[in-house]
């Protein structure tokens, strides 16, 4: 008898259904033996070796990819990283470490400041009592001893962590500003166009503003327009200005040999500070002969356009005659 035509009331109740397979859902099939789909077609044999298969196998491709990615793209990250710091230290800020004790107890000998190198690219100028670090202008570190870095130093050097051994900067407080005139006699006070400041909170203590010797600690000084007078918070302890009057600028700094201005003490953690400027550089008066330099200055191109309104007028009455003629 054929499949399906089976005698009596069963036949009519499973007539067209397909005779259900050995294995069939919701029975496992045993490990190794053939399993066939509804179609007939045997799929082949089933194992347990899933169970047997060790980590590696378990590790999806997609998590290998991303464990391959990251360190194809780590030397791209630290490329990026070394180009922001370059872009940093070039020009937004640097890190100086202080090598002597000529701007104490404001600054100490190892102690690392930032400078703010941004602020001078939109044309901003040094002012009065701001502490800025600057190249040697004329040779002022002559004798001092030099130091050999070692390669880290070198590379930290380089991308702005640490300042590099080969550059020659000082740092010192501006004092005068170009138009000022600047002016010490016996022990101080220090006078700025015939102002006394008064540096107690800055000088180190049981300094004199002034020095008493024949070797610069006594003078008076006109500030040329772009150079800077410059001294040191230690007055009896700093080869500043003072001292330089013998080289090619007078002991003057020009303002083009200003790296920037140092705007916080970043180590040790302890000395965390800020170097404001001191609130004697913004008693009134004190800018009256900085800006009678700058009139001086202005007046040659004043006087020339004051004479050359006329002289137009004069050629404009002329002329429209002239035309209506």
């Amino acid at each position: 008898m054929a499949v399906g035509a089976r005698s009596g009331h069963d036949g009519e109740e499973h007539r067209g259904r397909p005779v259900e397979a050995a294995g069939s859902a919701g029975t496992p099939a045993a490990p190794g033996s053939r399993t066939m789909a509804e179609d007939g077609t045997v799929t082949g044999e089933q194992t347990g070796g899933s169970e047997d298969q060790g980590p590696e196998a378990k590790r999806s491709p997609k998590e290998a990819r991303k464990q391959r990615s990251f360190w194809k793209e780590l030397p791209i990250l630290i490329g990026i990283a070394l180009v922001l710091a370059l872009l940093i230290k070039t020009f937004l800020v640097q890190a100086f470490s202080i090598p002597s004790d000529s701007m104490q107890n404001t600054l100490q000998q190892g102690d690392r400041v930032l400078v703010d190198k941004l602020t001078p690219w939109f044309g901003s100028e040094p002012e009065r009592g701001e502490v800025v670090v600057f190249h040697d202008p004329d040779n002022w570190l002559a004798g001092e001893p030099t130091v050999d870095p070692n390669p880290l130093q070198e590379f930290l050097s380089w991308i702005g962590l640490m300042p590099s051994a080969e550059e020659k900067d000082l740092i010192k407080r501006v004092i005068g500003v170009g138009g000022d005139t600047v002016e010490c006699d016996s022990t101080g006070p220090v006078k700025v166009n015939g102002k006394a400041l008064d540096d107690r909170d800055f000088v180190y203590p049981g300094n004199t503003p002034c020095s008493l010797d024949d070797n610069g600690g006594q003078f008076k000084v006109k500030v040329p327009e772009g150079y800077i007078w410059v001294m040191g918070d230690h007055r009896q302890n700093s080869r500043d200005s003072r001292y330089n009057q013998a080289d090619r600028h007078h002991g003057m700094v020009p303002v083009s040999e200003v790296v920037g201005r140092a705007i916080v003490i970043a180590w040790p953690v302890n000395r965390w500070d800020t170097l404001p400027v001191p609130d004697t550089f913004d008693q009134p008066g004190l800018n009256a002969g900085a800006a009678a330099a700058g009139a001086l200055s202005v007046a040659p191109q004043g006087l020339a356009l004051a004479g050359a309104v006329p002289l137009v007028l004069w050629r404009r009455r002329r002329i429209a005659p002239a035309e209506t003629r």
